[in-house]
């Protein structure tokens, strides 16, 4: 009964106007005739506009320390992806910005490995999506973090369609990332490392 109560209480205090830092006694009709205290919050202190930046920057700078923790904790589990949005092909080639994320991807999975991309040009490729896609064993990986912070990955994909040296680095605060393939198609990947399990590999 006293737990009902109480939520009642909660319940009339969202709908009543606030009007300052007041109390004010509701009788609520029960079968005690139980009186609770209603207390109303402070009003928000005002901010500047320049606080609301300042704010708004920190937060920004904690959600992004928490994306590259996840990011860096993933790639040290040997379970995630790299997700691409723009991709370029050689050393001078050009980059590719209208592209599907969902098709343009590095994957690792414990021991297995897929590396992905599609421009969609209208020119089939090797995987009928305008571009190349590997499918391997993931060996030899390593993995250091320099003096910025930055994650640094290497590994050699290996498989009947795939013979590729991989490198990423992930940026420090952040889970942006850069991936270089080596062996095969020479393609260079621009994306967000993401973890991911895929149920097939728990």
């Amino acid at each position: 009964m006293r737990r009902m109560l109480f939520t009642l209480g909660a319940i009339l205090a969202m709908s009543l106007p606030v009007t300052g830092q007041t109390t004010n006694e509701v009788d609520i009709e029960t079968d005690e005739n139980v009186q609770l205290e209603m207390i109303t919050p402070a009003q928000p202190v005002q901010e500047s506009e320049q606080q609301i930046k300042e704010r708004e920057k920190l937060l920004r700078q904690h959600n992004d320390e928490i994306a590259y923790a996840k990011a860096s904790n993933s790639m040290r589990r040997g379970y995630f992806v790299l997700v691409a949005d723009n991709i370029q092909i050689g050393n001078m080639g050009y980059r590719h910005y209208d592209i599907h994320r969902n098709s343009n991807f590095i994957l690792v999975q414990n021991e297995d490995g897929i590396i992905q991309f599609a421009l969609n040009t209208g020119i089939p490729g090797s995987n009928g999506l305008g571009g190349w896609t590997g499918k391997g064993r993931v060996r030899n990986m390593r993995m250091s973090v320099d003096d910025n912070g930055d994650v640094n990955m290497s590994y050699q994909l290996f498989g009947s369609s795939v013979n590729a040296t991989v490198t990423i680095t992930l940026f420090h605060g952040s889970k942006r990332a850069v991936a270089h393939v080596l062996g095969g198609p020479e393609i260079t990947i621009y994306g967000e490392i993401m973890p991911y399990r895929d149920k097939d590999h728990r």
